[in-house]
């Protein structure tokens, strides 16, 4: 069974500004720093990182992809992913907020229109939260008014827990893509926190329960007709952010674990070319992705998206492969049930389950068809 939220109506002081990219990069180190402390016992025992979140939320590092016209930073795609890699290397789990978190807004700066633009990203610079999620089937919508009457549920989402607002997709009769945004601080909206997944344990996964709601019409926007906008293709490259800091993780822990490194040089050095290459893959994939987003023609986003599917599997890979290696390496000095190794295991393969692998596989096959076939 679940529980239901009750955490949302705690006050935050606003945000600090974060004028520069060094400036974010060094926020995100210092943020790990201390988010690294207690990750395996936040794991452990499933405490909910609600104090870490919000340090996130109040350093402004949350605020920095939105856009210079809504005065905003706006970082380039491949320091936002190192960034979130910077922090799932700390916390897999907060890491995958973020993850959430940006992707939520990439999808409102492609989408909404100038006057909801101006009122979210407000809201992001003052330090709220977005998490991205997707109603479940049976979701009942009518016209009421100015907009919409809503109820239903979302399915799980990272995120959820811990947001200000949830940039909820649906379709609206008779097939019309959109994205509701809704406040988290709704009457009408439930958040029950009902994730008991093995690994990403405190990623503030819920349901959201909409019972019903009035939503009004200019909180409501229609969804891109691509399946590969700059929206899907930065949820992609950051879930490899997420995987490669996972990656990070593991391979930091299996360095302090082993025994005599000379016996298995040529094994670490595998593992160390891998993690160097998926790092490179992000970074190639977030400069396709800058290229994307100031120049949305279809031809450019689908070689973002492309790339940043192969950045996503990619990373998946070297996360699962690295997290194994620590076991295979160090063997019984990393099998201690107090160390909690087997988390960075449990978070990479928690995290994999949620990447469409086999359908960015036939897409990406498809695209390279196409390419020679052009």
């Amino acid at each position: 069974m679940g529980t239901i939220s009750q955490f949302r109506d705690r006050l935050r002081p606003p945000a600090q500004r974060i004028e520069s990219e060094e400036a974010a990069i060094s926020t995100a180190r210092d943020l790990a720093t201390a988010f690294r402390r207690e990750a395996s016992e936040r794991d452990i025992n499933r405490i909910l990182p609600f104090a870490e979140v919000d340090a996130l939320s109040m350093s402004g590092l949350t605020a920095i992809t939105v856009p210079p016209d809504h005065e905003g930073l706006d970082v380039p795609n491949a320091l936002l992913a190192e960034i979130v890699a910077i922090i799932a290397e700390a916390d897999a789990s907060i890491g995958e907020t973020l993850e959430s978190h940006f992707s939520a807004l990439e999808t409102l700066r492609i989408q909404a229109g100038e006057d909801l633009k101006a009122s979210l990203f407000a809201r992001v610079l003052l330090g709220d939260r977005f998490a991205a999620a997707a109603f479940a089937e049976g979701c009942e919508v009518t016209d009421e008014g100015p907009g919409y009457r809503l109820s239903g549920r979302t399915r799980q989402a990272a995120g959820i827990l811990y947001a200000d607002w949830i940039a909820a997709a649906l379709t609206l009769p008779p097939d019309r893509p959109a994205t509701f945004y809704l406040t988290g601080s709704d009457e009408d909206l439930q958040v029950v926190d009902d994730w008991d997944g093995f690994g990403q344990r405190t990623n503030g996964s819920a349901t959201a329960i909409a019972g019903p709601l009035h939503v009004n019409a200019d909180a409501i926007v229609p969804a891109p007709s691509l399946g590969y906008s700059t929206g899907v293709s930065l949820g992609l490259l950051l879930k490899a952010g997420v995987s490669l800091g996972i990656a990070r993780a593991a391979w930091a822990d299996l360095m302090k674990a082993i025994g005599d490194r000379a016996a298995v040089l040529s094994q670490l050095g595998k593992h160390a070319v891998g993690i160097e290459a998926t790092a490179a893959a992000l970074e190639r994939a977030g400069r396709k992705l800058d290229f994307a987003q100031v120049n949305p023609v279809e031809a450019a986003m689908a070689d973002a998206y492309f790339s940043a599917s192969a950045a996503a599997i990619i990373a998946g890979d070297t996360a699962l492969a690295t997290a194994n290696a620590l076991f295979e390496l160090a063997g019984q000095a990393s099998a201690g049930i107090g160390l909690n190794l087997d988390r960075h295991w449990r978070n990479a393969r928690i995290h994999a389950l949620s990447l469409p692998r086999d359908r960015l596989l036939r897409s990406a096959g498809e695209y390279v068809s196409q390419k020679v076939e052009n």
